[in-house]
């Protein structure tokens, strides 16, 4: 079910005021996610942790590393190196607290509502005081980080379960790329039967690559590494795709080059045509490094990025398409670089 909050509610606010429909089936533990994350999602692991860790009320905070410098930009978790209780938590410090970050990620129990309440209320008392006009509104604002883990850290109710699995936020479109490299990894170790394989007249694979058994696929056609084909894909000979998303319905004619790209559903690609973009991906050296939130513009310029290709984008034969956004039903009739087509 989606139930929808009309107005901005916090990360706590929602939950709170949706308590009832999620304790009415009722469960004795829910897990919350944030949806910009992709992750490996060890759910069981958590729960598993909890029952090793703390008592049936506690909550647990998926947890993982990051360098020193980026961590600064995520909720920053100090906690006891033996138990794993969490006894400080700093949501995005000016300074550094811990390389440990907050996944988004939380395995609470319905005792979770008696302290957001309890947030609540003070904010309501706090409103009264001020007598502000808008208070209703600023009362149900309840912020999970700020408000409720820093009152729980210390108090034994908290703990962090530390991933050493992938873990990445998406704030962009063109972070789904690097996303989708990350997941293609793990089907290589997990479900390798969902990778497309090297096979006699088949396409020239290289490294992890997802093709939909309804694509049609040119055996000249070079794939990989990091690329996803979508439903009903047509890819024509001699087409070279790397570090792509090729969404359902599209088609690549002959000899087209797409690097680093996300091609939009039904749109088309021309004949001897480039679309390039730049990938924006943590430093490869750092092994806790963590793909940056690019802003779009820098300078006054567009930050040279991934080029996204709406739906239904045309692009004639013959000319290239460099770090561009492209929004949906556009026919282009020439080359494009560093610019957002409207």
């Amino acid at each position: 079910r989606y139930l929808q909050e009309y107005a901005a509610l916090g990360t706590g606010g929602g939950i709170y005021h949706f308590r009832d429909q999620i304790l009415s089936g009722g469960a004795e533990a829910f897990f919350v996610l944030n949806a910009d994350v992709c992750s490996e999602f060890p759910l069981q692991e958590m729960l598993e942790f909890r029952q090793q860790h703390g008592d049936t009320q506690s909550f647990v905070i998926l947890g993982t590393t990051a360098n020193r410098t980026q961590a600064l930009n995520y909720g920053c978790i100090v906690a006891n190196a033996g138990t794993q209780e969490v006894q400080h938590y700093v949501e995005k410090p000016s300074t550094f607290v811990s390389e440990i970050i907050n996944c988004g990620i939380y395995l609470f129990t319905p005792a979770i509502f008696q302290h957001i309440g309890e947030v609540f209320q003070r904010n309501q008392q706090e409103l009264l005081l001020e007598e502000s006009s808008n208070g209703w509104q600023r009362a149900e604002v309840i912020r999970l980080e700020q408000d409720v883990f820093t009152a729980l850290a210390g108090s034994g109710k908290l703990y962090v379960y530390k991933t050493d699995g992938f873990w990445s936020q998406i704030k962009s479109a063109g972070s789904a790329i690097y996303a989708s490299r990350l997941y293609l990894n793990q089907y290589s170790k997990s479900h390798p039967e969902r990778l497309a394989q090297n096979k006699p007249g088949g396409p020239i694979i290289r490294g992890n690559v997802y093709i939909h058994p309804t694509a049609s696929i040119d055996r000249t056609a070079v794939l990989g590494p990091n690329v996803s084909i979508g439903e009903g894909v047509t890819v024509g000979a001699g087409v070279r795709v790397r570090e792509s998303i090729v969404l359902h319905g599209a088609s690549l004619h002959d000899h087209t080059c797409v690097l680093n790209t996300i091609v939009g559903w039904d749109s088309t690609i021309g004949r001897w045509a480039r679309v390039e973009g730049t990938p924006s991906d943590p430093n490869p050296n750092d092994p806790y490094a963590k793909i940056d939130s690019e802003t779009l513009f820098r300078d006054g310029r567009l930050t040279p990025s991934i080029t996204i290709l709406g739906c239904s984008v045309t692009i004639p034969a013959e000319v290239v398409i460099l770090n561009s956004i492209v929004l949906p039903h556009k026919e282009l009739s020439r080359s494009y670089k560093n610019q957002i087509i409207l």
